[in-house]
Parts: structure tokens; sequence; C-alpha cells
């Protein structure tokens, strides 16, 4: 049973001014980008991520205090945490969407690459051609029978949660979005409980089982899969609302950094 998760939730309204809150090699990779929705999505993880780290340790989330903490990434691109040079016995995984990022935060070993896999979605327009392309049957079923016609919100939101259940499973077969969407199958348990959370059940071709669990928070979805058992993760003190927020693509007006 994997144990100590919890999550944190930011806008991009919560990056600092500058750069002052980042560590050198932040400020660096940062640098050589040009595109300004990889730039904002950069930032934005490194807040969530950071501000995260800050409420698990107790650390102070003024520039000053955040550029204490490094969101760096490892050579196959996983997240890893530095506090003030040296490594905190945290782990950290980051997801992104729509303006607002999330942070799951564990017990080093907890989020192990191939362990946990954890994803941020929107309730988007999903058409019966998506649907019919990239779900498997039963997950047809549930999105039309359960989730009434294309174009309620009902569907999109049935659509988008098994599309973002997906993407977290295949985060935990570390292939991603390479491998054939149809070669995992959601099961999803629709009733949520007072906390939010709904269980899931992910079947692999592979023969891999995996748990997870999904919640709403307005027009955001958040999904976890994981390969043993797990409870859902609890919240971090100064979490944002995902309920509140509003999914925003601020990069469109200046798609290239300086133009």
């Amino acid at each position: 049973m994997t144990s100590g998760l919890r999550w944190f939730a930011c806008g991009e309204d919560a990056i600092p001014v500058g750069e002052e809150w980042l560590v050198a090699r932040e400020r660096e990779r940062l640098s050589r980008m040009r595109f300004t929705k990889r730039r904002n999505e950069y930032l934005l993880r490194r807040c969530a991520g950071k501000r995260a780290v800050a409420a698990a340790l107790g650390l102070a989330t003024d520039p000053a205090g955040l550029a204490r903490i490094g969101m760096l990434n490892a050579p196959g691109g996983a997240p890893y945490v530095e506090v003030d040079g040296g490594r905190p016995g945290l782990e950290v995984s980051l997801t992104d969407r729509a303006g607002q990022a999330v942070a799951l935060v564990g017990p080093e070993g907890a989020l192990a690459s191939g362990t946990i896999g954890i994803d941020l979605e929107i309730v988007e327009t999903r058409s019966e051609g998506f649907v019919a392309d990239f779900l498997t049957a039963p997950e047809q079923e549930y999105v039309a029978a359960e989730r009434a016609r294309a174009g309620s919100d009902g569907w999109d939101a049935a659509a988008n949660l098994v599309w973002s259940a997906k993407e977290a499973a295949l985060k935990v077969q570390r292939v991603g979005l390479r491998a054939d969407t149809r070669s995992v199958v959601v099961t999803v348990v629709p009733v949520a409980r007072d906390d939010g959370w709904g269980e899931l059940a992910i079947a692999a071709a592979s023969g891999e089982q995996y748990a997870g669990w999904w919640r709403r928070d307005g027009a955001f979805l958040l999904t976890i899969a994981t390969l043993g058992a797990a409870d859902p993760p609890a919240p971090l003190p100064g979490s944002a609302d995902l309920a509140a927020a509003e999914p925003v693509h601020s990069w469109l007006a200046h798609p290239v950094v300086g133009a």
C-alpha cells in the first residue's frame, strides 16, 4: 500500500515575477526555450513543484525561499528535488494543463518511475470519432450509455476522464502516447467519495493491473494510476482550488518569446 501521498495545485497567476526564484540550472534550461507555451508550462510546473515541497517541509514560499528548492530533471526526464543542494527525501511528479499544474509529493521511493502516473486534463469537446478511434469497446459503452450523447457535458467529462486515466497508466508503463491508447482498458467507479476522489481500475494488454483514483474539480479532471494499491493523496496547505479555476491558454497571445 503506497501511503503518504499529497497533492498541490496552482495556476499561472502564482508564478513569481522574474527568475530569482529559480536555481541556476533551471534558469539555464529556461534560457533555451523560445516558444512561450513550453516556457510557461516549464515555469508553471516548477512553481507547483516548489510550492508543494515548501508546503510539505514547512519552508517559505517567497522568491528567496523557493530559490532554495531545485525542481530538476534526471537524464531520462523524470523530475527530482534538491533543497539547499541536497536531497530532502521527497519525490515529486508533475502534470499541467490549460494554465494549471498539479504536483504529487511522496516520500522517497513512493513515486519511483514505473510506480505512479498522474495526469491533468480539462473537460473539453470530444467527438464520436475520437471516442471510436482511441477508446476500447467497454470504454465507449461507458461514455455512451452512462453519459448521454456527444456534445453534452456528461459525454465530454466521461470521454476526457477515460483519456486522462489512459495517459496516467501509460506514464506508469513509461511509454506515454507512443503506445496505442487501446492497450489499456479503464473501468471507472462513477460515484466519488466524500473527499472528491473516485476509484479507477485499469487493465493493460500486458496483463498488468493498475489501481487508480480520479476527481473532477470544475473544468479540470485529475487522474492517478498506481502499480500497487494506494490511498488517494491528501491536499497540501496552500493548494489552489481547482474547482474555481478557469482553463487559460495565455501563450496564444505571443506564441514566440519576445515576438
